[in-house]
């Protein structure tokens, strides 16, 4: 009985161990200094870092990079809520400084309808394409066999 403990005990501190690992580390990106004293300003802050791109790290939003350029950019994001933006406001001011690629999920306005446009574009050519090579495809087949092929399939078939 005691062994059985002792292995439920160590594996119950594996599991803790291993759950400290593969956590996400965003709490540990957001340094105290930058969190806001209004717990209301705050979320709004954390709600628009979820969807700015950390310059440095790529796809990784500014809220998880412990990049120096993210932390400047979650900076910015509460200095903007703190001055009255709404987050629309903010959200402008932060691509007008640093451009569209800041986003992590791009405006479908602009120039950037040609990137949403593509997709979809592309697919209905591939069908259309499809669809044309089984057209032609068929009509291939259905030409009529000559006497003289007709012939000689039957005698390639009786042997």
């Amino acid at each position: 009985m005691k062994d059985l403990l002792r292995q439920m005990g160590r594996a119950a501190v594996l599991a803790i161990l291993l759950g400290m690992t593969l956590a996400p580390q965003s709490a540990l990106a957001v340094q105290p200094d930058e969190i806001l004293d209004d717990p209301v300003l705050e979320q709004r802050a954390r709600d628009l870092s979820k969807g700015l791109r950390c310059l440095v790290c790529r796809n990784e939003n500014i809220d998880d990079s412990n990049a120096e350029l993210a932390r400047d950019l979650r900076l910015l994001v509460r200095e903007r809520l703190v001055a009255g933006d709404t987050d629309d406001e903010a959200i402008d001011f932060i691509t007008d400084r640093y451009g569209e690629y800041v986003l992590l999920n791009p405006r479908t306005g602009g120039s950037n309808w040609v990137l949403w446009a593509a997709g979809p574009v592309m697919l209905i050519t591939g069908l259309g394409i499809g669809l044309i090579y089984l057209r032609r495809r068929s009509r291939a087949t259905e030409t009529a066999l000559s006497q003289d092929e007709e012939a000689r399939l039957k005698e390639i078939l009786d042997r």
